[in-house]
Order: C-alpha cells, then sequence, then structure tokens
C-alpha cells in the first residue's frame, strides 16, 4: 500500500468532526504550500512576464476598476 493510498483509507474512516478538523488544517496547510511557491516563483523571475502583460494593459488603458 502507497503512503497516499494509506492516508485516503485513514481518511475515509474519520468521524464527521474529525473530517471537518482535517479540512480545516488542510486548506491552511494548502494555503501556505501555495505562497511559498508564488514567493519562489516571484523571486526566480517567474512572474516577470506576466506582471509586464498586466502593466502593459494597464497603461494602455485595457484595465477596468474593481
Amino acid at each position: 500500500m502507497t503512503t497516499v493510498s494509506a492516508i485516503e483509507q485513514a481518511i475515509r474512516q474519520l468521524q464527521a468532526s474529525e473530517l471537518a478538523e482535517f479540512r480545516r488544517w488542510f486548506a491552511q496547510y494548502d494555503e501556505a504550500a501555495w505562497d511559498t511557491q508564488l514567493e519562489t516563483d516571484a523571486a526566480a523571475g517567474k512572474l516577470d512576464a506576466l506582471a509586464a502583460e498586466a502593466l502593459a494593459d494597464y497603461h494602455a488603458g485595457k484595465a477596468t476598476g474593481l
């Protein structure tokens, strides 16, 4: 059995309250992982082309207010 399979099996056995607690924890964990990846990508310049495109659209008057 793989680790993922073991985790899936364990999750299936959780009570409703435990599942809710796990969901809250995993959402926070996933958000932190996403933030870390975004910061890493930004520091590596991987988002520079997207930022340049967005700024060009803004300066060309293609942006709308929120």
